[in-house]
Order: structure tokens, then sequence, then C-alpha cells
């Protein structure tokens, strides 16, 4: 398998997204957390709390070493951990895919993107004020749009609504895959393989709520 659409580096650092405490457990914006937690969970990851701000931990998927990390600083303070993670490991922004959530894609889509900009997202921000550049990898999950007329700032830091959470659950179980094929098969693969439109997901997504 190639990994030449990634970082020759033999670390890898995955970043996923979201603000600490049990407030926000099960939110929206918290999608990111989730898939590091799957992937700690199924590779047997041991995650610490001490010498950044973060809950992070290193292993091996597929012969490959792997830093997973959660920032610990709250969403709008993100790189504030993810880039003394990256120094550390002197590793440059390509090694590192950051997993979040996307108000522009419909509940169940993912969508993996070389680089780019903030797209509106704090956390996303953040991590390129640090960095100075957008050239990182990103795995975005599509929570989708509010529908009673809620703040888009209350949306995020919410639930999802009860109809959506056996979709919020394959979606974070789909990108948890996806960046497993990052890792396995390269960037261009991973894409290939998990922009494409999901059509029954996405109908059931843009159905309105009762």
């Amino acid at each position: 398998m190639s990994h030449d659409t990634l970082t020759p580096t033999s670390v890898f650092l995955i970043a996923g997204l979201g603000n600490p405490g049990p407030r926000y457990d099960g939110t929206r914006h918290n999608v990111g957390f989730r898939v590091v937690d799957r992937l700690a969970q199924r590779f047997s990851i041991p995650m610490q709390e001490r010498k950044f701000p973060a809950h992070w931990g290193e292993g091996r998927i597929g012969g490959r070493k792997v830093v997973l990390v959660k920032p610990m600083t709250y969403m709008n303070r993100s790189g504030e951990a993810v880039g003394p993670i990256l120094r550390y490991y002197r590793l440059p922004p390509e090694a590192l895919l950051v997993v979040h959530d996307d108000l522009d894609l419909p509940l169940g889509r993912i969508r993996i993107a070389r680089r780019g900009g903030t797209g509106g997202h704090r956390g996303v921000a953040s991590i390129i004020q640090t960095l100075g550049g957008g050239e990182f990898a990103r795995l975005k999950l599509g929570i989708g749009r509010p529908r009673y007329g809620e703040s888009v700032e209350a949306f995020v830091l919410d639930g999802f609504y009860s109809d959506e959470l056996e979709a919020a659950e394959e979606m974070v179980d789909r990108a948890a895959a996806a960046a497993l094929a990052v890792l396995a098969d390269g960037l261009e693969a991973a894409m290939n393989r998990f922009n494409q439109r999901r059509k029954s997901t996405d109908q059931q997504a843009d159905q309105p709520g009762d």
C-alpha cells in the first residue's frame, strides 16, 4: 500500500476536537472526541493527561506509530494543545489529521480534505493560527443545521435530536474507519472511498423534523 500522499515521517498524529468535561459529552461539537475515543479503545492505546493540555496517548495502528490527541483547552484554543505535541514529536503539519464537526455537511456524511481554511470552525482556526497555516488534513463529520431556530452556538453545544442518535453513532464508526484508511492507504485512496455521497443517509438527514 502506498503512503505517498502522507508525510514520510514515521509518526502520525490524529487530533479529535471537542470541549472537555461532562457538560459537553454527547454534544455535536464533540464528535471529534468520540472518534479518537473509538480508536483508542479499539487499539488499546492508553490515554494520559500530563505534559500537555490534552488527553493523549501513543500506540501502533497497522504497524505505524500513531499519537491520539483530545485537546483539553476548550474548542477555540485547540491549537494550544495540538501545536506543542506536534513540536514535541518534531512533526510537520502534514503529519496531522484533525477530526471535527461540520455544519455544512448533512448529518451522517463525512469528508476528508488535504488542507484548507477554517470553514468557520473555531477549533480549526486555532490550530491554523498556532501552526501558521492550514497545511494539514481534516476529517469532517456532518452535523447538519438547526431545525427549530436554535442559534448555531446552542445547536453545536447540544446533543443530537433523538431521531439522529443512530445516524450519529454510525457516522462516528465510519469516521474511525476513514481515519484508519488514511493511515493504511493514504489520503487519496481514503478520499476516493469515503467522500462519496451516501444517498440514503443524506435523504434521511434532509427530512424535516416533526
